[in-house]
């Protein structure tokens, strides 16, 4: 089976198509996979490093917000979608695809649409509860779209085929146990809050957390993992503004990248973090409490749509980034680690939300698409 796979511009949209396909690779060994991506982009570094053949097409999405910088590049977007076709089609042609797979970001949508127009078999998968502009223009072009969560079925019409997939998870996530990581990790008994706004960082959230550390660090009950990003220097130095000595507070442990997820994931009592679909799956997988604090400053504002699939569920809570502080996260934070009941209540209510077998189930999908392509 020859497979052309493409979606980029986030991990988010990256990471679910490596996931699935190493596992096809693990089912079927002698499956062909070609992976198009956006010249530039996340996908050009991340693809290449798993070990996947790459084709490029040189495409951007439409700005929003209207200023005369943003109208020309919006009509540098509508020269880039025209081109992007005809790149498109000759990568089409050259690899003969027997099946085309998108997980998002605005280079899937010229890859699928040509595909379709082929007449090649396409999917697509969805990681949001609130579907992206590119999933819904091609969802009536495609065999099927694959969801991560039943709550995005409402956004397409009647006559669209979905199938509630979930997202792929990362392996080392799975396996990965609470004590052998609080053991990894030189954890006492006391509880552990791991926070993060994600490898780059999220500058609202990281405010908050100085404070929260800071006040965590008076009263020494908890342990913590903060990953401030790397683009955010100013984090330490508010946590000497706010008079906390990390030197004298071993508990506290603050990182510009988290390069061990699975393992602190593992050993977390509460995770505090923005609402991308991936985190939220792994969270889920991993049956955590979480205070979540959703990115305003994202595409139809999906990280607040994953946030209450968990919120009305009583699987997490949630605060929004206009009311977040220091003061309301840490009173947030302290109320539910003095509450042993809430957090794991909250922690099972995640559990039974997470998809364990989402590869299998993509890997069926495509395979259901292969065969209708063969009739």
């Amino acid at each position: 089976m020859r497979i052309l796979f493409t979606g980029g511009g986030t991990a988010g949209h990256i990471n679910p198509a490596l996931a699935v396909a190493g596992y096809m690779r693990e089912q079927e060994p002698g499956t062909e996979i070609l992976y198009v991506g956006n010249r530039g982009g996340m996908e050009e570094r991340l693809v290449p490093k798993a070990g996947y053949d790459m084709a490029f097409i040189t495409i951007s999405g439409f700005q929003r917000k209207l200023s005369f910088k943003n109208i020309m590049k919006n009509v540098r977007t509508v020269e880039r979608i025209f081109t992007a076709s005809v790149e498109t089609k000759k990568i089409i042609k050259n690899f003969a695809p027997d099946v085309c797979v998108g997980t998002g970001g605005y280079v899937s949508g010229p890859v699928i649409r040509e595909a379709a127009k082929l007449g090649v078999p396409c999917v697509v998968h969805e990681s949001n509860a609130y579907p992206g502009v590119t999933t819904k223009l091609l969802s009536k072009q495609v065999h099927t779209v694959m969801l991560a969560v039943p709550d995005a079925k409402k956004y397409f019409d009647e006559g669209v085929r979905t199938v509630v997939t979930g997202n792929p998870i990362r392996g080392e996530v799975l396996s990965m146990g609470r004590e052998e990581a609080r053991r990894e990790l030189g954890l006492d008994e006391r509880p552990m809050v791991l926070s993060f706004g994600g490898s780059l960082g999220a500058a609202a959230l990281n405010r908050a957390a100085a404070y929260m550390l800071a006040e965590s660090g008076k009263e020494g009950k908890y342990q913590h993992i903060h990953g401030y990003g790397q683009h955010d220097p100013m984090f330490l130095d508010e946590l000497i503004e706010y008079g906390l000595d990390l030197d004298k507070n071993p508990q506290i442990r603050v990182l510009p990248y988290i390069d061990n997820m699975p393992t602190c994931l593992a050993a977390a009592d509460l995770v505090i973090s923005r609402a991308g679909a991936m985190t939220l799956s792994e969270i889920e997988a991993k049956g955590k409490a979480s205070i979540l604090i959703p990115s305003p400053n994202v595409a139809e504002n999906h990280q607040f749509h994953n946030a209450m699939a968990l919120v009305r569920r009583e699987a997490g809570e949630i605060i929004e980034e206009k009311d977040l502080t220091g003061e309301a996260l840490w009173k947030k934070a302290k109320k539910l680690l003095s509450d042993p009941d809430r957090l794991r209540r909250l922690g099972e209510n995640a559990s039974k939300m997470d998809i364990l077998d989402a590869n299998k189930r993509i890997y069926n999908v495509i395979k259901e698409a292969y065969e209708s392509g063969r009739k």
